[in-house]
């Protein structure tokens, strides 16, 4: 997690904001009224944090990176604090949803949902999503050609190309015996960028930031020179679980 905090700044300005509609669906999902109660995981810069804040919801957000946590601090109203979520003593039950966006799949999965369900107060809600590259058809054909490069220099594509849909993690999340009436809403969005700011958003994934340098700057030539002075579309995707707190 420490390279996102070295790139808190760019992170704020190249990351895509999340749709209304998602926030919408999570207040009706969560039956979360303004004044609530909301402990984030994992807020970075706030990404998530503001639009909760504008809808008039007190918001408590962990957040392991310290740069990043200072950047979020910048959002009025917010209550940061800088550690580990699992580690974190919190205010046991003191909570009416608890939420993490594009930050669950970093949690130990032999701790999240217990210490999720620990904060949460009786018929609260744990909820998460992340938004990730999806390339549905008609996708626009630059993604498939910049594979090139990725393979030229050793970073292929973990996995299937093109990535397929994000699953639905909704028996994982039963399987807990913690949560209960999951509900689950996708959300499709493109947003067009120069090739600056596209090289900027790649500044901003753990991949690229890890990469050695003669490799990332190679890269970014490519992706400069393919481009050239047109707008590459990029689409996202966000799955939005919700699950109602069992009691134990």
């Amino acid at each position: 997690m420490s390279v996102f905090d070295a790139a808190a700044e760019r992170y704020d300005e190249a990351r895509p904001d999340y749709p209304d509609e998602l926030f919408d669906d999570l207040v009706a999902l969560a039956r979360i009224e303004p004044g609530a109660r909301l402990l984030e995981i994992g807020c970075a810069t706030g990404k998530a944090t503001r639009p909760l804040l504008a809808r008039g919801f007190r918001v408590v957000c962990v957040e392991l990176g310290e740069r990043l946590a200072a950047r979020a601090r910048r959002n009025p109203g917010a209550e940061i604090h800088v550690g580990r979520f699992e580690d974190w003593a919190g205010d046991p039950g003191g909570f009416d949803l608890v939420f993490a966006a594009t930050a669950w799949h970093w949690l130990d999965p032999e701790r999240r949902y217990e210490k999720a369900h620990e904060q949460l107060g009786r018929g609260g809600h744990l909820a998460f999503w992340s938004a990730l590259h999806a390339c549905p058809p008609g996708f626009d054909p630059f993604f498939a050609e910049i594979q090139e490069v990725y393979d030229e220099i050793g970073e292929s594509f973990p996995g299937d190309w093109p990535p397929p849909p994000q699953p639905d993690e909704s028996t994982e999340i039963v399987a807990t015996g913690l949560f209960g009436d999951v509900a689950v809403r996708r959300y499709l969005w493109e947003v067009r960028y120069t090739a600056d700011e596209y090289v900027a958003l790649l500044d901003t994934f753990s991949g690229h930031l890890e990469m050695p340098a003669d490799r990332r700057a190679h890269l970014y030539a490519e992706v400069r020179r393919r481009l050239g002075e047109r707008r590459v579309r990029r689409h996202w995707e966000a799955v939005l679980h919700v699950a109602r707190r069992l009691d134990m």
